[in-house]
């Protein structure tokens, strides 16, 4: 574990990194608080051993200073001195210090500490993930990986207030896979998540930076196209059309199976500030995709 010590006596410092790195741990050290600032800030460090009194910050300064600022991850602190009353050790962790250690102290004792700091730390990183997982599948479709309903949703009606404050436009752009019924009943439902997994995939390398890319659901996926007129998104719809025709699946190393969209866009030049707008939005652009398709497919089409 990295750890950074922070205390401005060289004997102190000396006696901490000897016991933390012969129990395996890297440390850094700093002479005052302001150092170790800069250096919790430039490095990847998991816990923080640091003096109460020094020059320039001091120890429970430090600890408020990381308390205050929005770290990705958790810092461990164990503030050290060599006052051991009561209302010193309360003193010092009603500021934010994790743990308490009087001068002078047992290597013992440090090791025991550093040991509870090192599960605390672990058990914060273990919550993180699952917190990051369960977000994660809460916003995204399992099988191409895409942003799922809810999430485009809940984008297009952020987009739509934060465009009716700028007066940009908002356009959308509703594709569907064409005769997707015949994947499935020719070669299988699972290559026909192999053409999902694939339209996601070449979606994505020909959408712009900036825009947004789901799956609406079933064989239909979603582009948000963030202040796009329509003359704009009917191009960009356009391109995407033409990069899925010319880039088929391959499903053997003799069968590429040609895949072609259907595709309605619809466009809010001037968003209104209210609670349907996002639900008209869409009810445009899926009334131009099946005009799309009734006219034949492989095309795209303008609102009604």
């Amino acid at each position: 574990m990295r750890i950074v010590i922070a205390d401005d006596e060289a004997i102190a410092r000396l006696l901490l990194r000897t016991m933390l790195t012969a129990a395996g741990h890297e440390v850094l050290e700093a002479d005052d608080g302001e150092t170790a600032w800069h250096i919790l800030q430039q490095e990847d460090v998991a816990l923080l051993i640091t003096d109460w009194y020094m020059p320039r910050l001091d120890g429970i300064s430090l600890i408020q200073r990381i308390r205050a600022a929005a770290n990705a991850r958790y810092i461990y602190t164990i503030l050290l001195s060599a006052q051991d009353s009561k209302d010193d050790i309360i003193a010092g962790l009603n500021q934010g210090a994790d743990d308490y250690l009087t001068k002078p102290f047992h290597p013992g004792e440090l090791h025991a500490r550093v040991m509870i700091g090192a599960r605390i730390l672990a058990l914060e990183t273990s919550l993180r993930e699952a917190r990051d997982g369960f977000a994660y599948q809460a916003s995204h479709d399992p099988l191409t990986g895409l942003f799922n309903r809810l999430a485009l949703s809940n984008h297009v009606r952020a987009e739509l207030a934060r465009c009716q404050r700028s007066q940009q436009p908002l356009a959308l752009a509703v594709l569907d896979v064409d005769h997707f019924k015949q994947f499935n009943d020719r070669y299988g439902h699972l290559v026909g998540d192999q053409v999902l997994c694939h339209l996601a995939k070449q979606l994505t390398a020909a959408i712009r930076p900036y825009d947004w890319l789901g799956r609406w659901g079933g064989e239909e996926f979603l582009v948000v196209l963030t202040n796009t007129s329509l003359a704009e998104a009917l191009i960009v719809a356009e391109r995407l059309r033409l990069h899925i025709a010319d880039n088929p699946l391959r499903i053997a190393e003799e069968v590429a199976l040609s895949v072609s969209v259907s595709i309605g866009v619809a466009c809010d030049a001037a968003p209104e500030d209210k609670e349907d707008a996002a639900i008209h939005l869409f009810q445009q652009a899926d009334a131009a995709l099946y005009e799309a398709k009734r006219l034949g497919r492989n095309r795209v089409h303008p609102p009604l």
